[in-house]
């Protein structure tokens, strides 16, 4: 079986500080408001299994009917959820390569066989994917922004590719970080899904909303994927402080939508000061940015290694293949502005 690798956490730099920047973690810390209402949750009882209450919020928040959402611990328990009750032994499902590291361990668990399709630089390369796809192909999946290499899909590329694709083939949007998403040419799952049966959107409350360590992602699919996928899922899959601290974080808009506001700043700063030092870097639609392997001459690892001495983990992929590169996450102010140092350094080297 594939293992998936988690970043890293990181070690203190010369000062004694360290930040954690390999995980695409939400640096702000739970609004108040979510934080008091996690105080209040009752622990001895057990959570509403069909989430209704979420469902109902959400459902409000998004403009679709609550039987077009399902939930889980986290958008990837979603998607193994999604493809345990759709593959099997025989099948296949087609994602892109290099992109997020559960994919081949989703698939595999089921018992299907991954075909992945090496990206094209940094982007899908839509046209090597739809020509992958056969008889045995049950899934396909998408992910925008692509997580590590940063790339939004455009609208019009997808629909391009789902009209190629047989209406039984299951079309999977990943859009874990769709709040970050500032392209206007990118694809918004919602759009795509009222539009296509086969066609389902994973967002998650880990990133934008920060409660990554409550583990509360969802699926926004047509009722008849929406029910096999309740079907699939554990009872009690999330948890009361989960469920009770997704309500306050919904009742709070305008102070996520600000919070999500100062990271896109942030991100784009960052962005702004590689371009200053001559760094060439792939669009970054999520809350972080790539450097491929062989940028300024160094390789993943030796990247990683320059950021690690000043007290930064970042996600180093070093398979010694093509696809190598390291993803910098936007984090904390202070954590960014060490980013650019490293940036800067490198630059002069």
């Amino acid at each position: 079986m594939p293992r998936y690798v988690p970043g890293k956490p990181p070690s203190p730099g010369p000062d004694g500080r360290a930040y954690k920047l390999a995980s695409n973690e939400n640096p702000f810390d739970p609004l108040p408001s979510v934080r008091a209402a996690l105080a209040e949750c009752a622990m001895n009882r057990y959570p509403d299994p069909g989430n209704a209450a979420i469902a109902e919020a959400l459902a409000a928040k998004l403009g679709v009917p609550a039987d077009h959402l399902v939930f889980g611990t986290g958008s990837v328990q979603v998607l193994a959820q999604l493809l345990s009750a759709t593959c099997g032994p025989g099948d296949e499902v087609v994602y892109p390569w290099r992109s997020f590291e559960a994919y081949p361990l989703a698939v595999q668990m089921t018992g299907a066989s991954g075909v992945p399709v090496p990206l094209a630089g940094a982007e899908h390369d839509l046209a090597a994917m739809a020509a992958a796809v056969t008889d045995r192909t049950r899934a396909v999946l998408l992910c925008t922004p692509n997580n590590p290499t940063g790339p939004a899909l455009g609208a019009a590329a997808v629909a391009s590719f789902i009209a190629e694709l047989p209406g039984d083939v299951l079309v999977v949007l990943d859009e874990a970080y769709v709040e970050y998403v500032t392209d206007p040419d990118a694809v918004r799952g919602l759009t795509v899904v009222s539009a296509h049966p086969n066609v389902v959107s994973l967002r998650t409350f880990s990133k934008a909303y920060g409660l990554a360590g409550l583990r509360v992602g969802y699926a926004v699919a047509d009722p008849s994927i929406t029910a096999v996928v309740q079907a699939a899922t554990m009872p009690f899959a999330t948890s009361v402080p989960a469920q009770v601290a997704v309500l306050a974080s919904l009742a709070a808009g305008d102070e996520l939508d600000a919070r999500v506001s100062a990271v896109v700043a942030e991100r784009e700063r960052v962005l702004s000061g590689l371009a200053e030092h001559g760094y060439e870097v792939p669009s970054a639609q999520g809350n972080f940015f790539w450097l491929a392997a062989g940028t300024r001459g160094l390789s993943a690892a030796a990247w990683s290694d320059r950021f690690d001495a000043v007290g930064l983990s970042v996600r180093a992929f070093h398979t010694g293949g093509p696809g190598d590169g390291v993803r910098v996450s936007i984090g904390e102010v202070e954590a960014n502005d060490r980013t650019l140092e490293v940036i800067a350094s490198v630059g002069a080297a």
